[in-house]
């Protein structure tokens, strides 16, 4: 579906509510406040598709932007060595962040943007009879984190292929979902955070885990950081709210969001 039909969609709607409203009003002096109704209605709805815009911009980003930022491209596959590289415990507190997590044996949880299984593998040692869900868009990612759950032994491990918008996961289903550096690559930040939305279980909590852009002594490409204000501004647009940053990472926001 292209932004124009999910736009003319979101019209045609509200303009439905608004007949059907207006066929049981009959009092002229409410007919102002119906057509005030009908367009914050079509507000409302288009919100998140009027935030994209097509332009040039980093080279390292596609020519999207989403609510004035631009989105960066997805590491593919071919960037495995540098998801597993050794020095990554030191350089992001791995151990730390698993901490923050608060982690609960039962738990189902889902690593969105997996890729080569670097958390997921770690998340499933705690869960005992937990769930991870290891989403990723990428087959060839996929196939990789099929081949290591086999060679590693691995238990409790889901790879689930999803979508550009939407996650392929039950709805009302997840605790929590983990997002470390993938949430800036999201080609459709808006209907993959609703997708994101619809699958947590109501009081479900959403860990976004970026590269701060605020601070510049971070080691890594501007476009591939976000700032906290951006952060809460794209997901609150999505019905998240935001909980709090903790601030304990070496490199890295860790900010806790919940289902509204």
């Amino acid at each position: 579906m292209t932004v124009v039909q999910s736009l003319t969609n979101r019209i045609n709607f509200v303009m439905q509510l608004s007949n059907l409203i207006n066929s049981l009003v009959f009092m002229r002096t409410l007919k102002p406040y119906l057509l005030i109704f009908t367009f914050l209605s079509l507000c409302l709805f288009s919100m998140g598709q009027e935030g994209y815009r097509i332009r040039g911009g980093d080279p390292n980003g596609i020519n999207k932007w989403y609510m004035g930022r631009q989105i960066a491209q997805v590491m593919s596959h071919y960037g495995i060595d540098w998801l597993e590289r050794d020095e990554r415990e030191m350089e992001e507190n791995t151990s730390l962040l698993l901490k923050n997590l608060a982690v609960k044996p039962g738990m189902v949880i889902a690593d969105i943007g997996a890729g080569s299984g670097y958390h997921s593998a770690l998340l499933s040692k705690m869960l005992g009879t937990g769930k991870v869900f290891a989403v990723d868009v990428e087959p060839a990612m996929i196939d990789y984190l099929n081949e290591r759950i086999k060679q590693e032994k691995l238990s409790g491990i889901v790879p689930v292929l999803s979508t550009e918008k939407e996650l392929s996961l039950p709805d009302n289903s997840v605790d929590m979902m983990l997002l470390v550096d993938v949430y800036h690559e999201f080609s459709f930040p808006y209907e993959m955070a609703l997708s994101m939305r619809t699958a947590l279980k109501p009081g479900g909590r959403l860990v976004l885990v970026e590269f701060r852009s605020e601070d510049p002594a971070v080691p890594i490409k501007t476009i591939h950081k976000m700032s906290k204000v951006q952060a809460i501004k794209e997901l609150k647009a999505a019905g998240f709210i935001f909980d709090k940053n903790i601030d304990n990472l070496p490199w890295q926001h860790c900010m806790i969001f919940t289902k509204q």
